[in-house]
């Protein structure tokens, strides 16, 4: 590119090069490195999005609030992929940690939970089914059917909802067992969306999981592929690894963030 301004229609690096435009970065290297699979729904590309615009914010000297930043990456990505994006998945990048997202009618407010976090992570076996999704179109399919009134995705929603209420005390709470099976209503729920929200590899793989201890699974974000999240107790938890592995899936090591966010400046000779 021979000035930032062609930065903005670059159809390879649509997110990033949108982001180098919004941010005018002249004479700048940007290097990119992530350990989510492509299309893994586990809001990699917002976790991207969020280091990216903090760095680039710090490197030309702006001051932005994290609400600032947060609508920053919301909006650039909404033009990356065209079509409406949601607000969840910027707040675990930026805060780190276990934490609710409210929904009010005043504003959007992130609560952090106290959750024991070492004990949820003993629980989780997260695999990545080897099928990639676009979380953008598969979500505003949904959300069309809801704003046209479709009954069943509308009942689906009202059920979801009550059940991250449920979800929260229980974390809140240190219920393991209540935790297991919210995941595995949730994901009931979920499949009552869209057809395509479950494959026959999905259900393989959720099959292989519970035949080796798992209380319940489900699939990470827009549904279809991606990644597969699957609560066991932490005796049962390497068998299940083992059977998804033996079925097919990448077990994918990984831990909780706690920190979010940080901007480091170097200085080399």
């Amino acid at each position: 590119m021979a000035h930032w301004s062609e930065l903005r229609d670059n159809h390879e690096l649509r997110l990033l090069g949108r982001l180098l435009h919004y941010f005018q970065a002249e004479g700048l290297e940007l290097h990119t490195r992530s350990e989510s699979p492509v299309g893994a729904g586990i809001a990699g590309s917002s976790a991207m999005n969020i280091a990216v615009c903090g760095a680039l914010a710090a490197w030309s000297g702006r001051q932005l609030s994290h609400d600032e930043l947060m609508q920053i990456a919301m909006n650039v990505e909404a033009q990356a992929i065209e079509v409406p994006t949601g607000v969840q998945d910027y707040r675990p990048a930026l805060y780190g940690g276990v934490s609710a997202v409210e929904l009010r009618v005043d504003g959007i407010r992130r609560v952090a939970l106290p959750v024991d976090v070492p004990e949820l992570q003993r629980r989780l076996v997260l695999v990545y089914t080897g099928a990639t999704r676009n979380s953008g179109i598969n979500n505003w399919d949904v959300t069309k059917r809801h704003i046209d009134g479709d009954a069943r995705v509308r009942r689906s929603f009202d059920r979801i909802c009550e059940i991250a209420l449920d979800m929260r005390q229980a974390l809140e709470q240190g219920d393991w067992a209540a935790f297991g099976a919210l995941v595995e209503q949730e994901w009931d729920n979920r499949k009552q969306l869209a057809p395509a929200m479950t494959t026959p590899t999905i259900d393989r793989l959720l099959d292989a999981a519970r035949a080796a201890g798992a209380r319940s699974g489900k699939i990470c974000g827009a549904g279809g592929g991606g990644c597969l999240l699957c609560v066991a107790e932490p005796q049962t938890s390497a068998a299940v690894r083992n059977a998804l592995a033996r079925a097919g899936a990448q077990v994918l090591d990984f831990q909780i963030e706690s920190k979010g966010l940080m901007v480091e400046s170097r200085v080399t000779a």
